[in-house]
């Protein structure tokens, strides 16, 4: 899932599911549509993601997909820019999927109406930084290949990690050292957890934090953890309202490099520069089974000539221990090499032992 307000987001007004929902798209990008299709909302759309969930294609692959997918009228990147009452602003890349196919003229219309809405509850702080005199807010967006990739394969166990403290516990644990008679056990600290974590939620400092429970202290604290308590209760500061957030600006992004129409031409989703990357004709799934049964064959082939080479070569066999890189992780790279090239439309590597 992505962070709250990003991701997968409905466009709306979609018809019934059926069995031609896709059947307008090729093999390979009407099977991550269906899977997309059934992703939940809010979940990351980021090729790399979706890549390491689907069982049959790699990244490069889902980038091609998506972008097909995009062109046929299903998905849509949006930037938006908001306002907040405090006049901050921001840029956020919004994506929109429909399960129904929709013209370009469709989507331009929905992009117009963002314009002026309330999007206060997918509002979510970022670093703020100051651009040509206007506060600007840096959002983490939701674009294609941001999240970090994801590992791949199986690994051993390990011992979880301690997970760190909190700011609030920090805090807490802290007042020994700003007061003696604040003595808080580890079962105090972890108590009062709870209640130093919302005065930080509203905008409290630890500085603050320390500040209420330290001044005006009796000579004497015989329960350091009952007093605090009684503390951080009646002097919790009050609920601060969340600044309204509008959308006062929207254009529309590329599905590929997340440019923009401000600074190149978006055609069906599309920049042009993306469009002339994608082969002329797409692979088909029965071209690309093919294509990878032939090179796993010749593989196969090549692995077994190349062993028996380097044995004329070393006057016999030689245990796969005392070479550099085993015979047969050789032949991997190359066949996942041109896996991949096929899987992406392009074509595939001769093999040269």
């Amino acid at each position: 899932m992505a962070k709250t307000g990003y991701g997968k987001r409905l466009a709306g007004d979609e018809d019934p599911h059926a069995d031609a929902d896709f059947a307008h798209l090729l093999p390979r990008e009407a099977e991550l549509a269906v899977f997309i299709d059934h992703l939940d909302t809010g979940h990351s759309m980021a090729h790399k993601v979706l890549a390491a969930e689907h069982p049959r294609y790699g990244q490069q692959a889902t980038r091609t997909a998506l972008t097909r997918i995009t062109e046929a009228g299903h998905l849509r990147w949006i930037k938006e820019h908001i306002t907040l009452d405090d006049h901050t602003m921001r840029w956020v890349t919004r994506t929109y999927w429909s399960r129904t196919r929709r013209s370009p003229e469709w989507w331009a219309q929905f992009a117009r109406e963002r314009h002026g809405k309330d999007v206060t509850r997918d509002h979510q702080p970022g670093l703020a930084r100051v651009e040509d005199g206007v506060t600007i807010d840096v959002p983490a967006v939701d674009e294609p290949g941001i999240e970090p990739e994801p590992e791949i394969g199986i690994e051993p166990e390990a011992e979880p990690e301690a997970q760190p403290d909190s700011a609030a516990y920090r805090v807490l644990a802290g007042l020994r050292a700003a007061d003696a008679r604040l003595q808080l056990t580890e079962g105090d600290c972890r108590s009062l957890e709870p209640l130093a974590e919302e005065w930080l939620a509203r905008g409290a400092t630890p500085r603050d934090i320390t500040r209420a429970l330290t001044d005006g202290l009796p000579p004497t604290v015989s329960n350091p953890g009952g007093f605090a308590r009684r503390r951080l209760e009646s002097k919790m500061p009050p609920q601060q309202s969340e600044p309204r957030a509008r959308v006062t600006r929207v254009i529309m992004a590329c599905a590929t490099c997340d440019q923009d129409e401000r600074t190149v031409k978006i055609d069906r989703g599309v920049c042009e520069n993306c469009r002339q990357e994608l082969p002329d004709e797409p692979v088909t799934d029965e071209d690309m089974v093919k294509e990878i049964e032939e090179i796993a064959h010749l593989g196969t082939t090549s692995a077994f000539f190349l062993r028996k080479k380097l044995e004329r070569r070393t006057g016999g066999p030689v245990p796969d221990t005392f070479r550099p890189v085993p015979i047969e992780d050789r032949v991997f790279y190359h066949y996942r090499d041109n896996r991949d090239r096929i899987a992406n439309g392009l074509p595939s590597r001769r093999w040269n032992p």
